[in-house]
């Protein structure tokens, strides 16, 4: 009886242990999960961009491939939206993708958009500073999204959504684009869903959402710059 309970309570601790090991595996598979995070790793690539702006660097300095970069990881953030997100993830992914190929010839985002002032090409369809501005409206579509996301009102998704596409974009798109947006609105996904999808809680959602929120800002107000010093205006 005694050798039969020695090795009933070794194999009761081997037990106990097996278990916590396998506790520690997921919490620390978790926290790993955390840390690469999609809304993690945009906040951080515009932080990073964000930084280099803030420590003096100048406008004609903003290099065009870590820009890129940075904006293609916001690609995954319109894929959560739905169907309704669809045109601007197409059009999103495509022009990121047309300066990411640019990069190889331009070194910065000044010596982008030089090159099509010389050209008198602009505002041409399929130009590379035609694609930076909406690129850019793309990055403030998602800035516009989180403030009324994480608003005081607690607004749904749908309004968060709905609210941002119509200030920041609905203005440069055509009625068939802002009707078929309109209809897709009602397929967004709920709150709790999103959260999910992008593999965050409320408070850690709040935090990335902030971050991004404030860096996009300093990376955004560059470009405007860009434009504005070039005698290019925004309104369109």
């Amino acid at each position: 009886m005694a050798l039969l309970s020695y090795f009933t309570s070794n194999n009761n601790r081997e037990n106990g242990r097996i278990r916590t090991m396998k506790n520690e595996d997921v919490n620390n598979d978790r926290k790993d999960s955390r840390k690469e995070s999609p809304l993690s790793a945009i906040a951080q690539a515009f932080e990073e961009i964000s930084d280099l702006i803030n420590k003096g660097g100048d406008v004609d300095d903003l290099r065009l491939k870590p820009f890129c970069e940075a904006c293609s990881k916001v690609s995954v953030l319109f894929s959560c939206l739905g169907i309704a997100f669809k045109f601007a993830e197409m059009e999103y992914t495509a022009k990121v993708g047309d300066l990411l190929e640019a990069s190889k010839k331009f070194n910065t985002l000044s010596s982008v958009v030089d090159f099509d002032l010389k050209n008198k090409t602009v505002k041409s369809q399929g130009s590379h500073t035609r694609n930076l501005r909406r690129v850019r409206q793309g990055l403030d579509l998602i800035r516009e999204l989180f403030q009324n996301f994480l608003s005081a009102e607690k607004y749904s998704l749908k309004k968060a959504a709905t609210t941002a596409y119509q200030q920041v974009c609905a203005p440069y798109h055509t009625w068939a684009v802002r009707t078929a947006v309109s209809a897709g609105m009602c397929t967004l996904p709920t709150r709790e869903q999103l959260l999910l999808n992008l593999n965050e809680t409320d408070k850690s959602a709040d935090k990335e959402m902030r971050r991004y929120i404030k860096a996009s800002s300093d990376v955004i107000k560059i470009i405007d710059n860009l434009y504005i010093s070039r005698g290019i205006t925004l309104d369109w």
